[in-house]
């Protein structure tokens, strides 16, 4: 009995190796094959094994750029945000005047945008892919991608401004009218056409005759040329 199973260990271990070395026979080339198709078929592990070994095995072939930018993608599917965001960090830190670097950038963007939060909570991610989206914008300017992100940017804007009068309604139901009124003056000069002006005017109203005119600070105006902005 002893004598089998070693036998049985021995076969396992042979077999091990041969599979090591068929995985490794196989080329650049193949490798990106493979994961491309494993992409195709949403069989995203089977992708990810595909690329690492690709990017791994053969670190100066050119698919291996392929498969550090593709690895992003993959964990992008399966809402692997940070690995997703770590892949495409290093591809840009790799390759910044390649034509896919302003790609890397967006999706790094839309990483964290996957991840917004509602108005009532925090905000993290919303900042975080709105900073990705303005640098995408810096850098590279007259990219397509830097279309695409300013949509996603305007709703991270809307998002924290909304998030600010969520914080100033707090503040006044705890009776802490000062901070109330700071926070809608802060909404007033940081998010002007968000189409939550009208709102944060008439709430700083309230605000103020609350704190009184011994308490309250100056009276904001909207601007001449204010309207009703969108949503409102």
């Amino acid at each position: 009995m002893k004598r089998i199973l070693v036998l049985l260990m021995v076969a396992v271990l042979l077999s091990g190796c041969a599979f090591w070395k068929h995985e490794k026979e196989k080329t650049a080339e193949e490798l990106a094959t493979d994961g491309m198709a494993r992409m195709g078929k949403k069989q995203y592990s089977q992708a990810i094994q595909s690329f690492e070994r690709l990017r791994d095995w053969y670190p100066f072939s050119q698919f291996a750029i392929l498969a550090e930018l593709k690895l992003g993608d993959a964990y992008y599917a399966t809402r692997r945000w940070e690995e997703a965001v770590f892949a495409y960090e290093q591809f840009e830190s790799l390759h910044p005047n390649n034509e896919a670097a302003a790609y890397a950038v967006y999706r790094i963007g839309m990483c964290w945008f996957e991840q917004v939060r509602p108005p009532d909570r925090d905000q993290t991610a919303t900042r975080k892919a709105l900073d990705t989206f303005h640098r995408l914008a810096a850098q590279y300017p007259d990219s397509l991608y830097a279309v695409k992100a300013a949509e996603h940017a305007r709703v991270c804007l809307e998002n924290l401004a909304r998030h600010e009068i969520t914080v100033a309604r707090f503040y006044f139901k705890g009776k802490k009218y000062k901070a109330a009124e700071d926070r809608l003056k802060s909404l007033l000069v940081d998010f002007p056409d968000m189409g939550v002006h009208q709102e944060a005017l008439k709430f700083l109203a309230q605000v103020q005759e609350r704190m009184g005119p011994e308490e309250a600070g100056d009276p904001v105006s909207p601007p001449p040329d204010e309207g009703t902005g969108p949503g409102e």
